[in-house]
């Protein structure tokens, strides 16, 4: 039994709220012939503000690639680590119990991954084994988690941990003016996700079965231009479109279990844009407040990339209504088009403990090395 605990989620301090971007755009933008359509466009995302790790007028500023990625590095050593433990601890483990990080991140790029930074300064075992994910963008929320699922599903006594870290703040790039990457300037804000996958025990979502689906001939929809300035967002005016494709594969994956997509009791999906969740209610039969997790993560962050997913499963915990049994779906939306979804159900901690004691967290001499796990 893999089960996804309790997620820890931090924001950087320095915030732009709607009003401030709409004023910004108008400003900068004050001569381009669609600006009109742009915050109308950036007024219907329903994104109240975003939290950013500089200040605006840092924002602004384009020093070149290689000092953004450095204020990368430097943001992501900063605000990792106290994530890092939040979700540790919220799933009763150490590093020392950990197995597998997942890292995912599209907004810099590092070689070797943060996972060797955290392993050699965090206390995680130099046996850890690492899985960066960079070029899934949104959907590698989805991805990390149905990653981790596989890995504790092939190693039953393992534990995963994924951490999500996007700045997509530096990705601005001043000179696009297309209207795609005005609303994108409007969307996506950042911050830092992590969640543990207990391998036995734990509370919270027991995963089930998992899925990725491509939309074929979409691989040009989301996408990065790499350039000497770093890079640079497009986005596709037919990307709004694609719950239509993408919908049936979640209820295949659905069917596929026995379940029925338009009768769980919970959703958590990757929250692009307003329209993707307004159409998932359409083609799943749901209703609107089936996604009310997603939609206040949009709201208040922003799109946040690939930590949506896990912010929106930190907002039903909080909510606190969830019951042992509760059946749900889990989704990721990215580049490729790509779907990553997965099933699972909520396990409560006494009915756990009606299965399978909790073990007590392992010391690094105890740990006895997976067999097979070099074949990984």
């Amino acid at each position: 039994m893999a089960t996804l605990c309790r997620p820890a989620v931090a924001v950087p301090e320095h915030v732009i709220t709607a009003e401030e971007t709409l004023d910004l755009a108008r400003s900068i933008h004050a001569d381009h012939d669609q600006l009109p359509l742009a915050l109308r466009l950036i007024e219907n995302t329903g994104v109240r503000k975003r939290h950013i790790v500089q200040p605006v007028e840092l924002t602004l500023r384009h020093p070149g690639f290689r000092e953004r990625n450095e204020t990368y590095e430097r943001e992501a050593k900063a605000r990792v680590p106290a994530v890092v433990r939040g979700a540790l601890d919220n799933a009763g483990l150490s590093s020392a119990d950990i197995d597998l990080i997942v890292y995912v991140s599209c907004t810099g790029f590092m070689m070797p991954s943060l996972t060797a930074w955290m392993i050699n300064t965090m206390g995680f075992r130099s046996d850890t084994r690492q899985m960066p994910m960079a070029q899934l963008g949104c959907a590698a929320g989805g991805a990390a988690i149905n990653r981790a699922h596989d890995f504790c599903t092939a190693y039953p006594c393992a534990n995963a941990l994924i951490v999500s870290c996007e700045f997509c703040s530096l990705c601005y790039q001043p000179g696009d003016v297309g209207v795609g990457s005005l609303l994108s300037n409007g969307l996506f804000g950042d911050a830092v996700a992590a969640v543990a996958v207990r391998g036995e025990g734990g509370e919270g979502i027991k995963l089930v079965r998992n899925r990725s689906h491509l939309v074929p001939d979409t691989e040009d929809w989301i996408a990065y231009s790499v350039r000497e300035t770093g890079f640079h967002f497009l986005l596709d005016k037919r990307v709004p479109t694609t719950m239509e494709p993408l919908a049936p594969a979640l209820v295949t994956l659905a069917q596929g279990h026995g379940w029925d997509a338009s009768q769980l009791d919970f959703y958590i999906v990757h929250a692009g844009g307003p329209r993707i969740l307004d159409d998932l209610s359409r083609f799943l039969h749901v209703e609107p407040e089936a996604f009310r997790f997603s939609r206040a993560t949009l709201t208040e962050y922003g799109n946040v990339a690939s930590a949506v997913v896990i912010d929106a499963v930190r907002r039903m915990f909080e909510e606190g209504t969830a019951v042992q049994g509760h059946r749900g779906l889990i989704a990721g939306f990215g580049p490729g088009i790509t779907a990553e979804s997965a099933l699972g159900t909520w396990m409560s901690v006494r009915a756990g403990l009606a299965h399978t004691e909790v073990p007590e967290p392992r010391s690094p001499r105890a740990v006895v090395p997976m067999q097979g796990a070099d074949r990984l």
